[in-house]
């Protein structure tokens, strides 16, 4: 099967065609096109006669059904082949009837397989971004990090730190004691010693993306093999809490791969499948299933958690999961209108009195007003401000991830008679915080917490990978509230963290747009449906009910 002969099909029918226009829509040159239309004459597919000379008009002439065929063809190899190598023909240009009939198909091929295994196999619409813990910015990132490695502790949404890899510790102002569990594995084998501890800690301390965060840490010690000392002589709350972030993982670094502690370890990883494998030496608890598979599907792919012993039933339950929450972010660093505040006063008005209507753009969207915070209310209503001139258009910052949202701003503004202009990057673009994706005015982000929100907005605005990282960097009056949470104990820190948002709404930097809310259907013979890291489910406690 060949996607360019199929594309070749949807578009142009029997007649009069151009070479020309055929190589633009196959994305290919003149020479190539040729070449690729000859050989499907010589297959059989077409009678091809080319025009005389360069841009005249040729002849095509369909000799077969061609999606039709290939429609057969492929729900044939989607029973025969394995989900990652029959995932690929989701991805081809199939016209609406054919897509939803193969993308049926292929949903019978997911789920819970109860073989010589339990396995799980899930659909995954984005690759992975990174396996690392340092870099894995992005939740389908972090989520696949918080199945693969372990933290020193963990932290519940009350704000208790719970014992991880490290049972027990001491505190004092200046010092933090961690205790390692001992004859911790890692997935090759190999025990946790506190020089790994003491190795990843430098490196994350000393990471770009992080130094901020780790500033008040001035060092970390090994004082045994089961016991490492965290200096911060000039004090730090925040320690522990720092300690239960994703980025915050252990690990060991091989020539050939890098390796963790977790409950699950990392078998394979590719754009077509990802595989996680059950490690049956984990120090806490093995998860009940053997194997979870990642296989790649498109993106409109309308995924269900289901087990084999329920395929042939409609039987399931909807569970809502918290997906995080959307914020316009307006740049007053960049040298533009943008940095007058009456100009952000008047798109901020503009926003919030169109923000009832963000659902438009999904179900999955509420509108936000109140905080980023769940159950926090800033009770902030922006009156009507008069309008600025516009001597040059608001340049907006698009991505994949956030396109309707997006589109939904850019028609405010089109209404509004606001001049625009929209430039588009990809999701990897925006991740690394390439210098252009920053070299806008405003942009739509989406955020979800990890655990405790009062940890975690902190380091949202702190950690490099943040939206606002450089404002506060290059504001004065935002890093000086940023330096109010090195003399505030942790534990102070919600009224501290509404004072912060609170003035980087009333400055019509951070805006709240939405809550996000997903519902993930499971059918209903999966058991123990929990919810831990960015509002992913747990794999470590998922079970099937068998038939018996």
């Amino acid at each position: 099967m060949d996607n360019k002969l199929l594309t070749l099909w949807r578009y142009y029918p029997s007649g009069s065609i151009r070479v020309e226009e055929i190589a633009e829509t196959l994305q290919l040159s003149h020479k190539q096109t040729t070449r690729y239309l000859k050989k499907w004459d010589e297959q059989d597919w077409i009678a091809f006669k080319p025009g005389k000379g360069r841009g005249n008009v040729s002849a095509l002439t369909w000799k077969k059904e061609v999606e039709a065929l290939f429609e057969k063809e492929a729900l044939q190899r989607i029973d025969q082949e394995p989900v990652e190598r029959s995932s690929k023909y989701l991805m081809f240009n199939w016209s609406t009837d054919s897509k939803m009939r193969l993308m049926n198909k292929f949903q019978s091929k997911l789920g819970f397989i109860q073989e010589s295994k339990d396995k799980l196999i899930v659909p995954k619409r984005y690759p992975f971004f990174s396996i690392h813990p340092l870099e894995a910015a992005d939740v389908f990132s972090a989520h696949l990090v918080a199945n693969v490695f372990n933290r020193l502790v963990s932290i519940t949404e009350e704000g208790k730190i719970i014992p991880e890899l490290a049972h027990s510790w001491d505190t004092s102002p200046a010092k933090t004691r961690l205790y390692l569990r001992k004859d911790v594995k890692f997935h090759d084998g190999s025990i946790l010693t506190a020089q790994h501890v003491a190795e990843c800690l430098e490196k994350l301390r000393r990471h770009k993306h992080y130094a901020e965060l780790w500033a008040p840490i001035v060092s970390i010690e090994v004082k045994s093999s089961l016991i490492i000392d965290i200096h911060h002589p000039e004090g730090c709350s925040y320690t522990l809490p720092m300690l239960t972030m994703m980025c915050g993982s252990i690990y060991r670094e091989t020539k050939e791969r890098i390796l963790g502690t977790g409950c699950f370890s990392l078998q394979e990883n590719s754009d077509q499948k990802t595989t996680l494998s059950a490690f049956s030496d984990h120090f806490l608890e093995r998860p009940l299933l053997d194997a979870v598979e990642f296989v790649q599907v498109p993106m409109d792919f309308q995924g269900i958690y289901h087990s084999q012993v329920q395929q042939k039933r409609s039987a399931s339950v909807e569970v809502q999961s918290d997906s995080g929450f959307g914020i316009v972010v307006m740049n007053p660093c960049r040298d533009s209108a943008i940095q007058r505040k009456e100009v952000r006063d008047y798109l901020h008005w503009i926003i919030a009195k169109n923000r009832h209507s963000i659902g438009e753009c999904s179900p999955r969207l509420i509108p936000n007003k109140k905080s980023v915070m769940v159950g926090q209310d800033q009770s902030f209503n922006i009156q009507e401000v008069d309008r600025p001139p516009f001597n040059e258009p608001i340049v907006i910052r698009g991505a994949s991830h956030t396109e309707k949202p997006t589109r939904w701003l850019a028609d405010i503004f089109e209404k509004e008679k606001i001049p625009y202009v929209i430039k588009w990057f990809s999701f990897s673009d925006t991740l690394t915080k390439q210098p252009e994706t920053l070299d806008v005015d405003l942009f739509i982000h989406g955020e979800i917490f990890e655990s405790n929100q009062d940890f975690s907005f902190y380091h949202f605005l702190q950690n490099g990978f943040s939206p606002l990282y450089h404002i506060f960097k290059e504001n004065e009056g935002m890093k000086q509230l940023a330096e109010e949470y090195l003399q505030t104990p942790f534990e102070n820190w919600s009224d501290l963290n509404l004072k912060v948002e609170k003035k980087l709404i009333e400055d019509s930097i951070m805006i709240p747009l939405y809550y996000e809310k997903r519902f993930i259907p499971f059918s209903s013979d999966i058991m123990n449906i929990k919810f831990k890291h960015f509002g992913y489910v747990d794999f470590s406690k998922l079970w099937v009910r068998p038939e018996v």
